[in-house]
């Protein structure tokens, strides 16, 4: 993948044949800045990451699927896309609009971290 693409603030983390992830400011989610656990990152999958256990290998008319995780048990809504290329893109432009400040992480949680969504805008510049 050329990483020359991806938006200010992100990385690269991780590169298989079935799975990209991405990062966000890991330099800053360090456990004394942000909490490490709370590192945003988006996965690229062929197939469900939550597919049933023993099948490793996804089947070849899996879907690929982008989730923005927030931390372990906070995530966006999945999207699935026909091939790899497609779900890129998609998570490369999910990773600009996040790093813009236009994603309202705030819905996804159930319990209000309300000084912590201050201190992520900051970081995200939303206003």
């Amino acid at each position: 993948m050329d990483t020359d693409r991806v938006p200010d603030g992100w990385q690269l983390w991780t590169e298989e044949e079935y799975k990209l992830v991405f990062t966000y400011r890991p330099d800053v989610f360090n456990s004394t800045d942000f909490p490490a656990p709370c590192l945003p990152t988006i996965h690229v999958t062929k197939g469900r990451r939550s597919r049933r256990p023993g099948r490793n290998t996804p089947g070849p008319s899996d879907s690929w699927y982008v989730t923005l995780y927030l931390e372990p048990d906070v995530n966006d809504d999945e999207r699935s896309y026909e091939d790899r290329a497609s779900a890129q893109e998609a998570a490369l432009n999910l990773a600009g609009r996040f790093a813009a400040g236009e994603i309202d992480y705030r819905s996804l949680y159930q319990v209000p971290r309300e000084a912590y969504f201050d201190r992520l805008d900051e970081l995200t510049e939303q206003d």
